[in-house]
Protein backbone atom coordinates (compact mmCIF):
# COMPACT_ATOMS: atom_id res chain seq x y z
CA UNK A 1 0.00 0.00 0.00
CA UNK A 2 1.27 3.37 -0.70
CA UNK A 3 1.15 6.68 1.42
CA UNK A 4 1.87 9.96 0.67
CA UNK A 5 3.42 11.98 3.76
CA UNK A 6 1.15 14.96 4.11
CA UNK A 7 2.04 18.22 6.43
CA UNK A 8 -0.29 17.12 9.08
CA UNK A 9 2.06 13.87 9.02
CA UNK A 10 4.96 16.02 10.16
CA UNK A 11 6.30 18.04 12.77
CA UNK A 12 7.82 21.32 12.28
CA UNK A 13 10.93 20.14 10.65
CA UNK A 14 9.12 18.01 7.57
CA UNK A 15 9.92 14.40 9.31
CA UNK A 16 7.06 12.24 10.52
CA UNK A 17 5.90 12.14 13.85
CA UNK A 18 6.65 8.70 15.70
CA UNK A 19 3.13 7.75 15.88
CA UNK A 20 2.46 7.84 12.51
CA UNK A 21 4.43 5.32 11.30
CA UNK A 22 2.12 3.42 13.42
CA UNK A 23 -1.20 4.11 11.56
CA UNK A 24 0.15 3.87 8.38
CA UNK A 25 1.13 0.20 9.07
CA UNK A 26 -2.71 -0.16 10.99
CA UNK A 27 -4.01 1.29 7.29
CA UNK A 28 -2.10 -1.34 5.31
CA UNK A 29 -3.49 -4.42 8.09
CA UNK A 30 -7.32 -3.17 7.38
CA UNK A 31 -6.41 -2.86 3.55
CA UNK A 32 -4.86 -6.51 3.46
CA UNK A 33 -8.18 -7.26 5.55
CA UNK A 34 -10.30 -5.60 3.05
CA UNK A 35 -9.25 -6.63 -0.01
CA UNK A 36 -11.40 -9.94 -0.49
CA UNK A 37 -13.37 -10.16 -3.11
CA UNK A 38 -16.38 -8.43 -0.79
CA UNK A 39 -16.26 -10.48 2.07
CA UNK A 40 -15.74 -7.96 4.75
CA UNK A 41 -13.40 -10.25 6.94
CA UNK A 42 -12.08 -7.68 8.90
CA UNK A 43 -15.99 -6.65 10.66
CA UNK A 44 -16.61 -10.68 10.83
CA UNK A 45 -13.34 -11.35 12.40
CA UNK A 46 -12.36 -8.46 14.72
CA UNK A 47 -8.63 -8.26 15.69
CA UNK A 48 -7.23 -6.68 18.63
CA UNK A 49 -3.27 -5.08 19.07
CA UNK A 50 -2.07 -7.38 22.09
CA UNK A 51 1.86 -6.45 21.42
CA UNK A 52 4.28 -4.34 19.05
CA UNK A 53 7.32 -4.08 18.78
CA UNK A 54 8.60 -0.95 16.20
CA UNK A 55 12.19 -0.03 14.40
CA UNK A 56 12.91 3.10 13.24
CA UNK A 57 15.72 2.99 10.79
CA UNK A 58 15.19 6.29 8.74
CA UNK A 59 13.12 9.24 8.86
CA UNK A 60 10.22 9.54 6.27
CA UNK A 61 10.00 13.60 5.12
CA UNK A 62 6.99 15.56 3.55
CA UNK A 63 6.09 14.68 0.27
CA UNK A 64 7.86 10.81 0.84
CA UNK A 65 5.81 8.25 -1.02
CA UNK A 66 5.83 5.41 1.08
CA UNK A 67 5.12 1.60 0.65
CA UNK A 68 3.82 -0.39 3.74
CA UNK A 69 4.28 -4.05 3.13
CA UNK A 70 2.65 -6.98 5.27
CA UNK A 71 4.50 -10.36 5.54
CA UNK A 72 2.48 -12.82 7.55
CA UNK A 73 4.72 -14.70 10.27
CA UNK A 74 2.23 -16.75 11.49
CA UNK A 75 -0.21 -17.90 13.70
CA UNK A 76 -1.48 -19.45 16.90
CA UNK A 77 -5.00 -20.36 18.30
CA UNK A 78 -5.41 -17.31 18.82
CA UNK A 79 -3.15 -14.96 17.86
CA UNK A 80 -1.96 -13.83 14.48
CA UNK A 81 2.02 -12.69 13.81
CA UNK A 82 3.00 -10.08 11.50
CA UNK A 83 5.84 -8.00 10.49
CA UNK A 84 4.92 -4.88 8.19
CA UNK A 85 7.63 -2.99 6.71
CA UNK A 86 7.55 0.69 5.65
CA UNK A 87 9.69 1.45 2.38
CA UNK A 88 11.29 4.32 1.32
CA UNK A 89 12.56 4.35 -2.36
CA UNK A 90 13.17 0.51 -1.64
CA UNK A 91 15.07 1.43 1.37
CA UNK A 92 13.61 -0.43 4.54
CA UNK A 93 12.59 2.69 7.16
CA UNK A 94 10.63 1.20 9.82
CA UNK A 95 10.05 -2.22 10.50
CA UNK A 96 7.12 -3.43 13.33
CA UNK A 97 6.29 -6.27 14.97
CA UNK A 98 2.64 -7.42 15.58
CA UNK A 99 0.98 -9.71 17.46
CA UNK A 100 -2.70 -9.36 16.60
CA UNK A 101 -5.37 -11.67 19.17
CA UNK A 102 -8.90 -12.69 17.61
CA UNK A 103 -11.96 -11.47 19.23
CA UNK A 104 -15.70 -12.79 19.01
CA UNK A 105 -18.56 -11.40 21.12
CA UNK A 106 -16.02 -9.41 23.39
CA UNK A 107 -13.79 -12.55 24.19
CA UNK A 108 -10.64 -14.39 22.83
CA UNK A 109 -11.84 -16.44 20.19
CA UNK A 110 -10.11 -19.26 17.90
CA UNK A 111 -8.84 -18.03 14.57
CA UNK A 112 -11.35 -19.98 12.01
CA UNK A 113 -9.07 -22.32 9.68
CA UNK A 114 -11.03 -20.44 6.93
CA UNK A 115 -9.53 -16.98 8.03
CA UNK A 116 -6.38 -19.08 8.25
CA UNK A 117 -6.33 -20.21 5.17
CA UNK A 118 -7.32 -17.09 3.54
CA UNK A 119 -4.55 -14.83 5.13
CA UNK A 120 -1.96 -17.74 4.68
CA UNK A 121 -2.71 -17.16 0.58
CA UNK A 122 -2.74 -12.85 0.31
Amino acid sequence: MQIRVYYEDTDCMGIVYHTNYLKYCERARSEWFFANEGKDLLKENPFALREIKAIYKAPAKLGDILEVKNILVGFDKYCLELKQIIYKDDKAIFEAFIKLVHIKDGKLSPISEELKEYLSVR
